[in-house]
């Protein structure tokens, strides 16, 4: 019996097949918008996915991760909002020199604009290109980085760490922002009584109670049920609060293995739910992974038994394995409490060749 993901914010899509360039699309449910991560060839996802994007997470600027930024402007640039773009350093110079590649001049003051995020280990400096003024790079500034986290909302966080590629590659932490949950039995534990207070609780838990609606809780008395102010409303709080833990999904791609890199994924990816990971080569295979700074199935096998993710999903492997591309799947040792998530050879359509296109064209 297949295991359900257990998310209650995220719906992630994998756009790719196994020797596609990866694409990780999440769907955020409480907010009707979605992320991206990485954004190679992306052609094939409809336009509606495009629009719906509130930001993107890019993990370096090689061309199988960053080219379909050009089909991504194209969908959106009309469109009146901001959408942020999170990368490694050098990110915003690359993007200023996409955009200049064209020549703005029908722009509208409802454009969009795109504020492009270089993340640094200690910082992230932020850049705005301006639909209205033809996409040019205005800086914006830079704000330091105590922690891991570079974007939140009130639904998830995300969080980063520059891995190593032989040049700077971000691997990325999606959770889930905690909900308002009630246990009823320490409910009744604690002698109260639900009712509306419930819902004030809730609403100052997320911090919607527009009024500041004082807090009146109900308790069970021996007299009866009471009403009394409570002041101290995170602690009544936790006294009932629920323990359903918050899902989560790891992306990690194109880094090589090594001790730094392997210490950053632990510290990173602890607990995760859903870990979505490349396996480029074999492990026959391993020197070419060491050259190009990549991990094998040996790797990918190393990690999962000690991440120990609730679910798996290998993908970005080789195309040079075109023929062979199922014995990725006979070399991964999946442990029992783990579920593998298989992906298809690919998911794009293929190109046509010219009789092809002539076929198509006759039948019109």
């Amino acid at each position: 019996m297949q295991r359900r993901f257990p998310f209650r914010t995220l719906e992630p899509t994998f756009f790719s097949g196994l020797l596609d360039d990866p694409v990780l699309y999440l769907f955020i449910r409480p907010l009707g918008r979605g992320i991206l991560l990485d954004c190679g060839r992306i052609q094939h996802l409809a336009k509606r996915v495009m629009k719906s994007l509130s930001a993107l997470f890019i993990s370096h600027a090689h061309m199988d991760h960053f080219m379909g930024i050009d089909t991504f402007v194209r969908s959106v640039h009309v469109s009146p909002r901001t959408i942020d773009i999170y990368g490694p350093p050098g990110l915003a110079d690359k993007m200023a020199c996409k955009l200049a590649g064209y020549v703005w001049n029908l722009t509208e003051a409802y454009w969009c604009s795109f504020r492009v995020h270089e993340v640094f280990a200690d910082r992230i400096e932020t850049a705005l290109f301006p639909g209205s003024e033809g996409f040019v790079r205005q800086h914006l500034g830079v704000r330091s980085r105590p922690d891991r986290t570079i974007y939140q909302n009130q639904s998830i966080k995300v969080e980063a760490e520059e891995c190593d590629h032989k040049i700077p590659s971000l691997i990325f932490k999606i959770s889930e922002r905690p909900s308002f949950q009630v246990d009823e039995e320490k409910l009744f534990q604690a002698g109260l009584v639900k009712g509306n207070w419930l819902r004030i609780l809730q609403k100052n838990f997320q911090g919607t109670n527009q009024g500041n609606l004082p807090l009146r809780v109900l308790w069970q008395r021996k007299e009866g049920i009471l009403e009394e102010a409570v002041e101290d409303q995170h602690s009544l709080y936790e006294k009932i609060r629920g323990e359903r833990p918050e899902a989560s999904i790891g992306y990690i791609t194109d880094i090589g293995f090594n001790n730094k890199n392997i210490e950053k994924i632990f510290n990173l990816m602890k607990g995760v739910t859903l870990l979505v990971c490349e396996c480029s080569f074999l492990k026959q295979e391993k020197g070419k992974a060491r050259i190009s700074a990549h991990l094998c199935s040996d790797d990918v096998n190393f990690l999962i038994d000690k991440l120990r993710p609730s679910f798996f999903l290998p993908m970005h492997l080789s195309k040079s394995y075109i023929h062979t591309w199922e014995k990725l799947y006979e070399e991964l040792k999946i442990p029992p409490d783990v579920t593998l998530v298989r992906l298809p050879k690919y998911l794009t359509p293929q190109p046509l060749l010219p009789c092809e296109a002539r076929k198509i064209v006759r039948k019109t």
